[in-house]
């Protein structure tokens, strides 16, 4: 089934109707890892105005019309990263989560909302002088405060207008952090299972894996120090 553009579709809660804008088929190879195609849309009338993205993957056009038994789909919401998307930065997790992400959504079907919202919210250039505050003690948390920015100012209203577009009210989702699940359910997505990611633990990600599980109480589970 193709998502014609311009199609207005049934949205959860009270939020404004959005629109999906277009829709194109894009091969996906990450090197050394997933290889997968993947069906991208835009969108029209989103509550911030960016450019969020979906990724459709698998047999999903299934997942629209899901029978009483059937479970519901697959989701991840993945915050845009830059450094750790796109650069390969071991600073965060950011990039090997996308890359699980895609690999486990593409085996089981299921949709991937890429979110600009880099830096949880506070942007490219906030985030680096972030990482500048961290180096002299702070954690990921408290640098963004220092900055005059919040914790964490990442809203998911446009994820939650996204899945709604398609008709999606009920979902899987792929995800350590509890404020994601939170924040879809008081938007009208019922979450029927959260599925922690891996933890992709390094040298230069610790203190910041640390910092999300001990204040923002992510679903991480560190391997016994050895």
């Amino acid at each position: 089934m193709t998502v014609l553009p311009e199609a207005f579709a049934p949205l959860v809660g009270t939020m404004a109707p959005v629109a999906v804008r277009s829709q194109v088929t894009v091969p996906l190879h990450f090197p050394g890892g997933p290889t997968a195609t993947a069906e991208v849309m835009t969108f029209h009338g989103l509550a911030d105005g960016k450019e969020h993205l979906l990724l459709a993957f698998g047999e999903w056009e299934a997942l629209l019309n899901p029978g009483p038994e059937d479970p519901a789909p697959l989701v991840r919401l993945h915050s845009e990263c830059l450094t750790g998307d796109v650069f390969g930065s071991q600073r965060c997790d950011c990039g090997p989560q996308l890359r699980e992400a895609i690999e486990k959504i593409s085996a089981a079907g299921g949709f991937l909302l890429y979110l600009r919202q880099e830096g949880r919210g506070i942007g490219l250039y906030s985030k680096l002088d972030a990482y500048a505050l961290q180096d002299n003690g702070l954690d990921t948390y408290e640098a963004n405060v220092a900055l005059g920015h919040g914790e964490d100012e990442r809203d998911y209203t446009p994820a939650a207008q996204m899945l709604g577009a398609l008709g999606l009210n009920s979902v899987r989702l792929l995800s350590n952090n509890p404020d994601k699940a939170v924040q879809l359910a008081a938007l009208g997505i019922t979450i029927t299972e959260q599925l922690p990611t891996g933890v992709h633990l390094t040298p230069a990600n610790n203190a910041y894996l640390t910092a999300k599980r001990d204040r923002t109480a992510h679903t991480l589970t560190f391997p016994p120090a050895e």
